[in-house]
């Protein structure tokens, strides 16, 4: 079998699919060795593997060889980065990914929002996620349960009750499902 971008993407994908960043993350290395193009699909894979694996600074690395590489970087590149550091409550990188997709001019939606808020309120840094909650409200970017969820747990988290319970009525405001997670962390 001849190895060329679509069969290293496959073996890549197959390992993100698989749950496994180490193995995924030498493949993307070795078709560099073997002098293969890497390309959109195949760092994506590779990045979304590692947020799998909870290895967000291997997935922070990804980004920056591509960036240097020249390779096109797309929402889903950057979804996957922020979910990474997302996991390990790296709420500072997340953000800075964030500003980096508006000065790329790439694309924030629902997925990298929450992303985003999801590690504020791991990292227990509750005014962050309510300001990425009013920036997805200025730029028009909708705002579900899990957007709710996690910016209510973040306030909970940092004993900020009061916009908790904003938080709260504006989902009946927005008609926005409220669900066991709404009612416990609020």
């Amino acid at each position: 079998v001849e190895r060329n971008t679509t069969t290293y993407s496959a073996a890549v994908s197959a390992c993100e699919k698989g749950g496994v960043w180490e193995p995924a993350l030498w493949l993307c290395h070795e078709m560099t060795e073997d002098r293969v193009e890497r390309n959109t699909i195949t760092f994506n894979a590779s990045i979304s593997s590692c947020a799998k694996g909870g290895a967000w600074r291997s997935g922070l690395e990804l980004l920056i060889e591509m960036a240097q590489a020249g390779v096109e970087r797309n929402t889903i590149t950057f979804d996957a980065a922020v979910s990474a550091c997302a996991k390990s409550g790296a709420w500072e990188w997340a953000l800075q990914l964030l500003r980096e997709m508006a000065d790329c001019r790439v694309w924030r939606n629902t997925i990298t929002f929450n992303a985003a808020v999801s590690a504020c309120e791991k990292g227990m840094a509750w005014k962050p996620a309510l300001r990425l909650f009013c920036e997805m409200a200025e730029l028009h970017v909708a705002r579900n349960t899990i957007t709710f969820n996690s910016t209510i747990s973040a306030c909970e988290k940092g004993a900020a009750w009061e916009p908790a319970l904003r938080l709260l009525h504006e989902m009946t405001q927005e008609y926005v499902e409220r669900d066991t997670i709404t009612f416990n962390a609020s």
